[in-house]
């Protein structure tokens, strides 16, 4: 096997079981015991090397890995109870079976590659793998080349990326690779040098001597996959020898994406592949009845096919302006879509009419009832759905922005009639997501229009109908109540009311494969009920506390939205929490801090009102909220300013947050999470939805689906991310969405005077909609 089959995922062991010393760059000599806060260290690795002219390891978890581990080991130790079990969990348990089958290689010029089995889509995740492999190899960080993996089936569940789960699964697999690969070079330069392994250091991507004698890994790649190598075991650094891990790191991508020079799904130079987009349907599933000018489109400038498929009426041109120009002109008779008649009201009133009443009667005590509704909403990422396919008689190729390709490759195999292994579906880093890429809609329409075209092609989704067709988050009705005496709150009750969510991307098989482990009444519940569970908890001693869900069929496609089911949830119950505090006569903050768990919990809602000035005087139609949200180990806390002076223009003024995830792997690309987070939740809380009449989504592009601006975000925005405090780091992709909405929230309600009930607040339709 070469070097380049290695890169490409094919990581077949040769059988040779690697021992490795530990270099002194690790802190400990050989005599030396392990601290037992160290975790992943502690489980058995297999490394395999592979075949190639330089270094290439490919490691697997021993058999030992995948026994019952400690709370804070890789695979959790589960069952256990339904509070302390959240999605995250069921993703690290379902892909520990292959959840270090990693590619790594040291290059002869001294460059190390590493194949990277999820998906970036802007989150940071590139930049924080090369940190954890540049920490363990003692290597600079630019000669870490992190490179996307391809669809590869063995992984089973170890594939998608989602539910803030990428560094909480790759953490340890990842460190231990490259703490592998780490040994076996430092074995190659006492072997060269003839002097034991155990006197020699590591640093600058280097093996050095005590005599000041050095080997860059570069000239030490070819004997370090010597097979005879004699290597003992090796072992990740403890989490107080780091020196890049857990510092502020800038993007290793930030200067390509900045200059243009990062490459996207349509900028890839695939020989043959012409621009394709499709003529898409006047409602929500719409099907293809009849074309009445199919040849006078054919004859159009540069059209060189014009094919129906189950998604619309697909045109192949020369350009993308012909293809557009000849979409256009297209003539379609429609059949209709499964749901055609359906407008918001119609889906409010589906909605509230499914919300089951709180199971507890207020009798005596006093109360809080609330109710609340939430709009679809879109993902509106700013790379458009768009993939390359090359689909020929017997073999299929794809590239696309994918967060679940092992799913892909699949549904596309049997959609054109070939066997998995040959179609290829090739991952490349996407312009955000969200949640939208885990689905692989452009990946699926491209194949089938290249199988019917017989010819490659370049497809492209147009912004409007990526805002009106893409998938978008449920819409949901929420009721409360919360039953309170004496100063304690005795019960809180949450029924929530959604459209149905779609997860035929492959989180439903990651939660069917792991149900047999969860407590009872969760374990045998619904998909649905099983995520919703996992990831909708109240962090405060609010008395019998239950959540309930409850959805509802609509036939309108929809998918996993950034924080899924808890930036809805948890925001309403934050709104239910200040009311709460009113009507006890307690302040906000304080009344939050009484009443949480924990002390991990409390430091992050100080730190948020310390910094804030939480309850410093503001002027007459401007208020402070705060608000905290706890989920997948990391917790944090929002205070916001809000400006509603002019009701035409509110605006949040300031922000700052808390955050804790445990151990910080990039403390600036957490920065950058928790200000995503913010800007999604100022926008979906004040005015981004999608409007629903007779079955299609007004909303057509930016200047209708009113995303935050430049001119809507806070000019003070302050992070402060907490030291670690854990030795292994928890989700932070959505966690920053839930509290903000409930900080906006409740700082709308005290600047206003008014309940927010309806979200967004302004929801107007103050923009002529596209035509159908």
């Amino acid at each position: 096997m070469t070097g380049q089959g290695l890169r490409d995922g094919q990581s077949r062991a040769d059988g040779h079981r690697p021992a490795g010393e530990r270099s002194r760059a690790e802190g400990r000599s050989p005599a030396e015991g392990h601290s037992p806060a160290e975790g992943h260290s502690r489980r058995s690795f297999l490394t395999y090397l592979v075949a190639a002219p330089t270094l290439a390891l490919v490691t697997r978890a021993g058999a030992d890995a995948l026994a019952p581990q400690p709370a804070h080991a890789v695979v959790p130790s589960l069952p256990a109870p339904a509070d302390l079990v959240d999605l995250g969990d069921l993703f690290i348990l379902a892909g520990a079976p292959t959840a270090t089958l990693l590619v790594l290689t040291v290059e002869a010029d001294g460059s190390i590659r590493f194949r990277l089995p999820r998906e970036e889509v802007g989150q940071g995740l590139t930049t924080a793998v090369a940190m954890l492999v540049a920490e363990e190899l003692d290597a600079p960080l630019a000669s870490v080349r992190v490179e996307l993996d391809d669809a590869r089936p063995e992984l089973l569940f170890n594939q998608l990326t989602g539910s803030s789960n990428s560094i909480r699964s790759l953490y340890g697999p990842v460190r231990q690779t490259a703490a592998t690969a780490r040994a076996r070079l430092v074995a190659a330069a006492a072997r060269r040098w003839n002097v034991p392994a155990s006197t020699l250091t590591t640093a600058g991507g280097a093996v050095r001597a005590p005599d000041g004698r050095t080997a860059g890994y570069g000239s030490l790649a070819a004997a370090a996959a010597e097979p005879t190598l004699a290597v003992l075991g090796a072992h990740p650094k403890d989490t107080d020898r780091h020196t890049l891990v857990g510092r502020p790191t800038g993007r290793i991508d930030a200067r390509a994406m900045v200059t243009g020079a990062q490459r996207y799904t349509l900028d890839l130079d695939v020989p043959g592949a012409k621009p394709c987009v499709v003529r898409r349907p006047p409602t929500l599933g719409g099907t293809v009845r009849s074309v009445a000018n199919l040849a006078a489109v054919r004859a159009m400038p540069g059209v060189l096919h014009v094919v129906t498929v189950p998604t619309g009426v697909a045109v192949v041109a020369e350009t993308f302006g012909q293809a557009l120009d000849a979409k256009a002109a297209l003539q379609v008779a429609w059949g209709p879509g499964p749901a055609d008649g359906l407008s918001d009201p119609e889906v409010r009133d589906r909605l509230r009419a499914a919300a089951p009443a709180p199971l507890l009667p207020p009798l005596l005590t006093p109360y809080v009832d609330a109710e609340f509704d939430f709009a679809f909403v879109s993902h509106a990422p700013m790379e458009t759905n768009s993939a390359v396919a090359d689909v020929r008689e017997d073999r299929a190729e794809i590239w696309s922005g994918l967060k679940s390709p092992i799913v892909a490759r699949q549904t596309i195999a049997a959609e054109l009639g070939l066997p998995v292994d040959k179609v290829t579906v090739h991952v490349v880093q996407a312009g955000g997501s969200f949640g939208r890429r885990l689905f692989f809609d452009a990946a699926l329409e491209a194949a089938r229009v290249s199988k019917a075209c017989r010819r490659p092609v370049r497809l492209m989704w147009t912004r409007v109908d990526d805002t009106r067709h893409g998938r978008m988050r449920p819409a949901t009705h929420h009721r409360i109540r919360a039953t309170y005496a004496l100063g304690e709150v005795l019960s809180f009750e949450h029924r929530v009311a959604a459209a149905e969510t779609d997860f035929r991307h492959g989180l439903g098989e990651i939660i069917t494969a792991t149900a047999a482990s969860l407590p009872a009444g969760i374990g045998n519940a619904t998909l649905a009920q099983t995520l919703f569970h996992t990831t909708v908890k109240t962090p405060y001693h609010f008395g019998l506390t239950t959540h309930g869900l409850t959805e509802v069929p609509t036939g309108i496609p929809t998918g996993s939205w950034r924080s899924v089911y808890s930036a809805n949830t948890r925001g309403a119950e934050e709104i239910v929490v200040d009311e709460l505090a009113a009507r006890t006569g307690k302040d906000p903050y304080r009344f939050r801090r009484a009443f949480l768990k924990n002390d991990a919990q409390r430091a992050v809602l100080d730190k948020a009102a310390t910094e804030g000035e939480w309850g410093r005087p503001m002027p007459a139609g401007c208020a402070q909220g705060i608000a905290f949200h706890e989920e997948y180990k990391s917790r944090t806390a929002c205070l916001v300013e809000i400006d509603a002076r002019d009701p035409e223009h509110v605006r949040v003024t300031k922000a700052v947050i808390a955050v804790d995830v445990g151990l910080p792997v990039n403390p600036r690309g957490l920065e950058a999470q928790m200000i995503g987070g913010l800007t999604d939740a100022i926008s979906t809380t004040l005015k981004a939805g999608l409007h629903l009449e007779r079955g299609l989504p007004l909303e057509g592009s930016y200047s209708q689906f009113h995303w935050a601006r430049q001119r809507d975000t806070p000019r003070d925005v302050r992070v402060f991310v907490l030291p670690a405090t854990g030795e292994e780091p928890g989700g932070a992709g959505e966690l920053g969405v839930p509290a903000a909405v409930g900080a906006i929230a409740n700082a709308w309600a005290r600047a206003t005077g008014n309940k927010p009930r309806s979200f967004p607040l302004d929801f107007d339709v103050d923009f002529t909609p596209y035509p159908r």
